[in-house]
């Protein structure tokens, strides 16, 4: 191996070893930081801006989304564990009706719930979002975590918009993606 050769494998050597050390560190940092909890009870302040007054009519029509997200995904045949934030949005797709949200509830990888996000009912304005924020160092979620979102409304609506967005980072390489939210609807044989 000539001197020239020598000096490049070095730095290479060099960039590895200083990658693999930030990677170490960072993963320390998550795993020595105190556990986030996810946001609790705040959709009614965070979004007062995107509420409105409940319609004094009765809710006539009524749904229901599921939607699973991935707090934690397993890696490498189940010996690494990678953990992602998960936002959940609920959009309001109507341009003129307030949509009522009766439950957003957070449910871990066994069916147990984690936390509820309503105190009590509310109403979306048209076109508004709410989110619900959920810190990559919460995995209480697991790698089955799911919301159930229920809603309502007083009369004929478009269908609300929920998805989740996953967001997280393995090493050097950042990950994003999303989970559509999937109507609730009984089947019968």
């Amino acid at each position: 191996m000539g001197v020239k050769q020598a000096m490049c494998h070095s730095r290479e050597l060099r960039a590895f070893g200083f990658r693999a050390f930030v990677a170490i560190l960072a993963a320390l940092s998550i795993l020595s930081s105190p556990a986030a909890r996810a946001q609790s009870g705040a959709v009614e302040q965070n979004f007062a801006a995107s509420l409105t007054a409940m319609p004094t009519d009765g809710l006539a029509v009524s749904g229901a989304f599921y939607v699973p997200v991935y707090s934690s995904v397993s890696m490498s045949q189940g010996k690494l564990r990678a953990d992602f934030s998960v936002t959940l949005s609920v959009h309001n797709a109507s341009e003129s009706r307030p949509l009522v949200l009766k439950r957003i509830a957070y449910f871990d990888t066994s069916g147990r719930l984690v936390e509820s996000y309503l105190k009590a009912p509310v109403a979306l304005k048209p076109f508004a979002t709410v989110e619900v924020f959920i810190a990559a160092s919460d995995v209480r979620g697991g790698t089955g975590a799911n919301f159930v979102v229920d809603w309502a409304a007083a009369s004929e609506i478009a269908e609300p918009a929920v998805e989740a967005l996953m967001v997280g980072s393995v090493g050097a390489g950042h990950y994003a993606f999303i989970s559509q939210g999937r109507p609730i609807k009984i089947v019968k044989n």
